[in-house]
């Protein structure tokens, strides 16, 4: 499908953003309208709205040119404003470091006694509250996704599919906790203004989201990807403390289970979330990253963690890494590794 330029009446190609033959942008009226509702938004103090309007503007713009260029720095300038504004979020989710790898390394020769376990499990609800109180004050936000028909009816399949040989209650919860790790990541999009479709299930697989728009800055990159294990770990905090008061086995099973799992997604690899949140970390980070995983490897002698200190090893060996570093996406990345570690020992000792 085709159009002629306003301008010059050239034929062009519904693919281009700008006329070959004079140069005329394409989309010029709406570029104007959004670039409007851009600048309105930042009056406004809106910088949520004003990146997501700026990010449909450099949709609009072809690659490389000037004023693509442009809008870009502002996107990351506002993307730097936003994360630097007092009392965000962001702080919030890079303050929740749930203690030291001393006390998250689980002690296998002496155990973690009843009083030991609540107590890191209080420490842990205490780190993460500002998830929790999020969750409880404004969880309207994770009906959103449940409102879309193609995340409902993928949910209910694979909660089929796992129901039919892990049993229903335990299939339930643990997509139940894909699902609010899968938000997490949605919220921030939402945030940066990035858009993104609502989550999907794919039995056997998991659950993903897929991006629209993609992240303008490393920093930008990890701080959506660990946002999915941040909330990942407060939903698994939330079934391992309900059922354990409650004696409900398959909570605590899907507790340490979600740990597990948002504990896999950390490996700094591919484009899983541990992998994003290593684009913004500078060499020396990812070797205190690394240092951080082989402790808590030869302390709680699991497989994954080695996988996850060889990976973040092999990471801090390699010559791509950001100059500059970013140290709340290190002590995001350590508290999760860290917690995540201590939540899957926590659940395999609790006792119904």
């Amino acid at each position: 499908m085709s159009h002629a330029c306003e301008d010059c009446g050239a034929d062009l190609p519904s693919a281009l953003l700008a006329c070959p033959a004079c140069g005329r942008l394409v989309h010029a009226a709406a570029l104007k309208s959004t670039a409007t509702e851009g600048e309105a938004a930042e009056r406004a103090g809106d910088r949520s709205a004003a990146l997501a309007a700026w990010r449909r503007v450099q949709d609009l713009l072809p690659v490389g040119s000037i004023q693509h260029d442009r809008v870009l720095d502002k996107i990351k300038a506002l993307s730097a404003a936003l994360d630097a504004a007092p009392g965000s979020a962001k702080s919030a989710a890079l303050d929740a470091a749930p203690g030291s790898a001393k006390s998250a390394a689980p002690n296998r020769r002496h155990g973690w006694g009843w009083l030991a376990g609540f107590g890191a499990i209080g420490l842990l609800l205490f780190k993460f509250k500002w998830v929790i109180l999020f969750l409880l004050g404004k969880g309207k936000l994770l009906l959103v996704g449940l409102a879309q028909v193609k995340t409902l009816f993928s949910m209910a399949l694979a909660i089929g599919v796992y129901g039919s040989a892990l049993g229903w209650k335990f299939a339930g919860g643990l997509m139940a906790s894909l699902y609010i790790h899968e938000m997490g990541h949605v919220v921030w999009l939402s945030r940066y203004g990035i858009a993104a479709t609502a989550p999907m299930f794919i039995p056997g697989f998991g659950a993903f989201v897929r991006l629209k728009q993609y992240p303008a800055t490393p920093a930008e990159d990890a701080r959506v990807g660990l946002a999915g294990p941040v909330w990942g770990a407060a939903a698994a905090i939330a079934f391992l403390a309900i059922g354990a008061a409650m004696s409900w086995p398959s909570w605590v099973a899907t507790a340490r289970v979600g740990a597990w799992i948002n504990l896999f997604n950390l490996l700094p690899v591919w484009q899983l979330d541990g992998g994003r949140g290593f684009r913004a970390l500078s060499r020396r980070q990812r070797a205190w990253a690394a240092a951080v995983l082989w402790g808590l490897a030869f302390t709680s002698r699991d497989g994954l963690i080695f996988a996850l200190a060889i990976a973040a090893t092999l990471r801090a060996m390699g010559r791509s890494a950001p100059e500059t570093p970013d140290r709340n996406a290190l002590l995001t990345y350590a508290a999760l590794t860290m917690g995540l570690t201590l939540l899957v020992s926590l659940a395999g000792r609790v006792q119904l």
